[in-house]
This record gives C-alpha cells, structure tokens and sequence, in this order.
C-alpha cells in the first residue's frame, strides 16, 4: 500500500472532480462509503491500481494498492482538478452565478487514461444511460481483473486494450452492444498507444475523430475525463442542448443554439455546461422517453 497526503491550494469538491467518471449505480470500477470516501480502480501505465480517496481536516488522503499505485498518487491532484486552471472564466448569467456560489470547490479532474474514457462513451452512444451502463457492467465482469487490495466487493480493473480487440461478437451481443459499437471499441484499441500518448486535447481531438465511430460527441466526453477540458462541449448530447437552452432562457434549443448561448463561456464553455446540470432546472417533459433496448434478445 502506498499513500499520499495532498492540500489544495482552494476550495475543492472531492466528490464532484470523481463524479464524472461513475458510470451508473453499479459501476464495477467505482465505490463510494461512508464518511463520502469513494473508491476507483484504473489501468494505469505501470499496470493496475485501486485508489482510495478520503478527505481529512481539509486534506485529501490517497491510499493505493497494485503495481499502479505510486503512478495513481502522483496523478491524485490532476485526477481532483487540482490542475484545473479557472482564470478567464466569468460568470455571465445569474442562474450559474448561484450554482458557482453554492458550489465553489467545483473544479474540472483529469485521467491522463484515454481508453478508460473511451470504452465508455462509445457504449453510451445513441442509447440511453442504463443500456450502456448494463454493458459496461457485463464486459468488466468477464473481461476486467479483479481490484488489487482491499477494495470493496466487485471492484474489477478496465482491461488491458489487447483485451478488447479480442472480444467475440457473441460477448458483445451478450453484453448488449451491436456490432457498430463493438467495431469502434475493438478498432480505437488497435490505436491505443498511440491515443495514450497524446500531449493535448487538440492533438486527441484530431486522433479520435480520424477513426470510424467516432465524433464530436464522444471525443468531447473523452477529452473532459481524461484530460479534464474545460472547452470540450458535447454536441449531439439527447439532452445537454435542451437544458442549456432552458436555464439560461426559459425556452428548449438545439445544438446550434446551444453553442450560441456558450460563446461568451469560449475556453470555458464544459465547465458552463456542468453548472448548468447542476442548476437542477429541467424543462417539462413532453413524449415518450427514449427506450431501454435490449440487443441480447434480438
């Protein structure tokens, strides 16, 4: 076991820097108990880690077990957005003023891990949270290791990206994701040295985006987790555009819109649309929701 004491130098909101990277209620990567410790594990370049994190007398304590743990607790403080640098952000609109007022600590963390942001996102796109997250669940109960240390029951490691381009069809079809999504995970981890090493969001931008799959969308879901962009907005998102629009007027908008109402938030325009979900303010819902599909019936 390795561990780490680290002061922020401001406020800081442990729990919404890891917030982010929970996928569902049941994500086998992600624990949160008592006293708000939460718990993550990560394939990190020195090999797998469980990384505990706690907050004492306004400290953050890190503790770590596997061959990963030292590279986890020197990556701790960008992991809290203790990187997060918030200079030219100028609130512009009472309602995220408010949000900023109540939550000061919010700051933007940062992986440094491409593929544990990117597997996600690819089985989040086009369906609907629950869908994706059942998969992610089946995939890292079959094909993830189990978390080095004393973590909680279940906790299991992402797998090595090897792993995922040998996955057979019929595991995916079990898990619940089509042959379109399989394709893209299994492709974008041929590339994965490659998406790992790169220096800056632009440079990942250009990677992500030159592979089949792969757009706005969920390069911009990528580059805010594991390079904690402030920028990175996520277009084409079935909800973000209505929200925005409708907490900063009153009124639902689209994508087009929606980018428009951020334009004074440029450099900053993610952050923008975090303080927006967390406004709480949801328009009226109108229709039938978009369903819960299952493919391993089909």
């Amino acid at each position: 076991m390795r561990e780490r004491w680290w002061a922020p130098d401001g406020p800081l909101d442990v729990g919404l820097a890891l917030q982010p990277h929970k996928r569902g209620g049941g994500d086998p990567t992600w624990r949160q108990s008592g006293g708000g410790v939460v718990w993550r594990t990560s394939r990190t370049p020195d090999g797998p880690c469980t990384l505990r994190v706690s907050v004492e007398a306004g400290r953050v304590h890190g503790q770590a077990w596997g061959p990963g743990a030292e590279w986890a607790l020197e990556a701790l403080p960008g992991l809290l957005g203790g990187l997060d640098n918030i200079s030219g952000f100028i609130v512009k609109h009472e309602v995220l003023a408010e949000v900023v007022r109540k939550n000061p600590g919010l700051r933007i963390g940062r992986t440094g891990r491409v593929m544990e942001a990117l597997v996600p996102a690819v089985l989040e796109q086009k369906v609907v949270g629950r869908e994706a997250w059942r998969a992610w669940r089946w995939l890292l109960d079959r094909y993830g290791e189990p978390a080095p240390g004393p973590a909680p029951e279940g906790m299991r490691v992402i797998p090595e990206a090897a792993v995922w381009r040998q996955i057979p069809s019929w595991h995916w079809h079990r898990a619940g994701a089509e042959a379109v999504r399989a394709r893209t995970i299994a492709n974008a981890a041929w590339h994965a040295s490659k998406l790992e090493a790169a220096a800056t969001t632009e440079e990942l931008d250009r990677l992500l985006r030159a592979l089949p799959g792969i757009g706005v969308w969920t390069s911009a879901e990528v580059r805010q987790r594991a390079l904690g962009d402030p920028d990175a907005v996520s277009v084409g998102d079935f909800h973000l555009a209505k929200l925005v629009g409708y907490a900063l007027t009153g009124e639902k908008t689209d994508d087009e819109g929606m980018l428009r109402l951020l334009e004074p938030y440029s450099g900053h325009r993610h952050r923008a649309t975090l303080l927006v979900w967390l406004t709480g303010l949801r328009p009226p819902a109108r229709g039938p929701r978009m369903p819960v599909r299952d493919y391993r019936s089909f």
